[in-house]
């Protein structure tokens, strides 16, 4: 059952748009910031509060590659694999991050700290290869600076 938190918090996004359909992506955000990722249950629930199909809002939710189906870590590094971040070094640091975390793409650590997934773009290819830990940009990486970047998240 969404919480009394959550739907206050989706009631008031639903005031920006003509219809409370529209507030879809805003709703599974704001559930998946309190719950981490967005669960079967939790698509029917918001699916049902904002008046569409389960079906509907797990469309909007596997379209949107920022909306997690499934659990993650702590921390999800998204590791840009546009044109631009392969020529600037994309292979050799994708290799290093998944020696270092001991995990391939997709996959989240073992102890839960990190969960890495690919991105088509950050949106700074002037600065790459890129990545994003949580909401945190990092640019011009090398593998050495993205293992250094790793550490601060410990």
């Amino acid at each position: 059952m969404l919480s009394s938190e959550e739907r206050g918090e989706i009631e008031a996004e639903m005031l920006k748009y003509p219809n409370k359909q529209a507030a879809c992506i805003d709703a599974l955000k704001i559930v998946q910031r309190r719950r981490g990722w967005i669960s079967d249950e939790s698509i029917r629930e918001i699916a049902e509060f904002l008046g569409i199909s389960t079906d509907e809002l797990d469309g909007v939710a596997t379209f949107y590659n920022l909306i997690y189906r499934k659990p993650v870590g702590r921390h999800v590094i998204l590791l840009c694999n546009s044109v631009s971040c392969w020529i600037m070094g994309y292979n050799r640091l994708r290799k290093r991050l998944c020696e270092r975390l001991e995990i391939q793409l997709g996959e989240t650590t073992a102890d839960g700290r990190f969960t890495l997934l690919p991105i088509v773009c950050l949106g700074t290819c002037d600065h790459a290869p890129a990545l994003m830990v949580d909401d945190d940009l990092h640019r011009d990486l090398s593998p050495d600076s993205a293992e250094q970047i790793l550490e601060r998240y410990r």
